[in-house]
């Protein structure tokens, strides 16, 4: 009887020390997530009953070890995978180093023993220990260091696709919850886009002179840009008219020094003319020239090759020179014009100055609007010498 009563005492103390491992690992299966909670308790209740060690050890903040211990002592675990979305497909697997992986239906899968092959199994002491220790470290192998399982996956897209960051794709996908297209480039300084729009570019030649400020306020009495290819002399000559066209918007380019023919020139004068005209330019505007026009359009292959900036030409010469009659010049030009065009004047004739108000009016109500030749071009002319579309 006595051995009786022992034994059963026995047993009630060994379960007693077994409910209170229970409880202790449940604290820290709840702390650790309940994913883990099962084995946890699990494994304890083998140890406390006797029984054999569990088949995967446990590490001393409760997760499994899924992987050997690496050489300095990190712990590497198998990789986890993550599901990235594709754009409009079907989710897929990525890899993100580190992490267990999940069971199917979201809850993570159990831990298993990864012991390599030709290694011997791990054991375990049969004592009871609220917390087993680490197993002995095994070969070591060149796996990452563990993330932890809350690591955010990149947004790397299905192979094939062009690598994008995870700014891009949250940006993506903010204009398109949003419905908000991409902004279009605007053209600079307001310029209208001249691919949606009929423009024409109005150019004026020889100046400035002491018709110019006239011309200047007519234009900006309709808000039209022109472009002014000035003498070099005549910058110097009246430098304030200049820095005014400049300051309106209007486009500065050059047209020789003194309005000689560069076709008769050798290739050093050519470059010489031309430099010192931009040198004066420059001085007024602060800003260099990109464009010009040969006087009297003259060119050859010389001054193409020393030239060295777009010749810009005409698509409609108005002849105010010859024609020294402010209704013919108007005439011209608004019959001629075409989108894209580029006309001729010459702003050192008071006719000329005199028809550019009915030049303006008429071709505002055809819906043209007027810009300089840079914004007519969008960029550099495609060819060393332009003249725009012939009427």
């Amino acid at each position: 009887m006595n051995d009786k009563a022992g034994s059963r005492q026995a047993r009630r103390g060994t379960a007693r020390l077994a409910a209170a491992a229970l409880a202790t690992v449940g604290l820290l299966a709840a702390a650790c997530g309940a994913g883990q909670a099962g084995y946890a308790a699990e494994a304890a209740a083998r140890e406390a009953a006797g029984g054999p060690a569990s088949p995967a050890p446990v590490r001393i903040d409760g997760l499994p070890v899924e992987a050997d211990v690496q050489g300095g002592g990190a712990l590497a675990a198998p990789p986890r995978p993550v599901v990235v979305a594709d754009h409009g497909g079907a989710p897929t697997p990525a890899t993100v180093s580190g992490a267990p992986s999940p069971a199917p239906g979201g809850t993570p899968a159990q831990a298993r023993p990864t012991t390599p092959a030709g290694t011997p199994a791990q054991t375990r002491p049969t004592t009871p220990a609220a917390t087993p220790t680490a197993p002995p470290a095994a070969t070591p192998s060149a796996t990452a260091p563990t993330i932890p399982p809350t690591a955010t996956p990149s947004a790397t897209a299905t192979p094939g696709t062009p690598t994008r960051s995870l700014a891009d794709a949250l940006t993506d996908a903010i204009r398109a919850l949003q419905g908000t297209p991409t902004p279009e480039p605007t053209p600079a300084h307001g310029a209208p886009d001249c691919r949606r729009v009929k423009c024409v570019a109005l150019t004026f030649d020889d100046g400035p002179g002491p018709y110019t400020a006239t011309l200047l306020r007519h234009l900006a009495a309709r808000k039209a840009r022109a472009t002014f290819f000035v003498v070099g002399q005549n910058v110097v000559a009246h430098p304030d008219l200049v820095r005014r066209a400049a300051a309106a918007g209007h486009e500065i380019g050059g047209h020789t020094w003194s309005h000689r023919d560069l076709t008769t020139l050798r290739a050093a004068s050519i470059r010489s003319d031309l430099a010192r005209t931009a040198k004066a330019i420059k001085a007024v505007t602060g800003v260099a020239p990109t464009l010009m026009r040969p006087p009297y359009g003259a060119q050859n292959a010389r001054v193409r090759k020393h030239a060295k900036q777009p010749m810009i030409m005409w698509s409609v010469d108005t002849l105010d020179w010859r024609y020294r009659n402010s209704a013919r010049v108007a005439r011209v030009a608004v019959k001629q014009a075409r989108p894209g065009g580029i006309i001729l004047f010459h702003d050192i004739h008071p006719t000329t100055v005199k028809a550019i108000p009915r030049v303006l009016k008429k071709l505002s109500a055809r819906g043209y609007h007027f810009v300089t030749v840079s914004e007519l071009l969008g960029t550099a002319p495609g060819g060393l010498v332009y003249r725009g579309p012939r009427p």
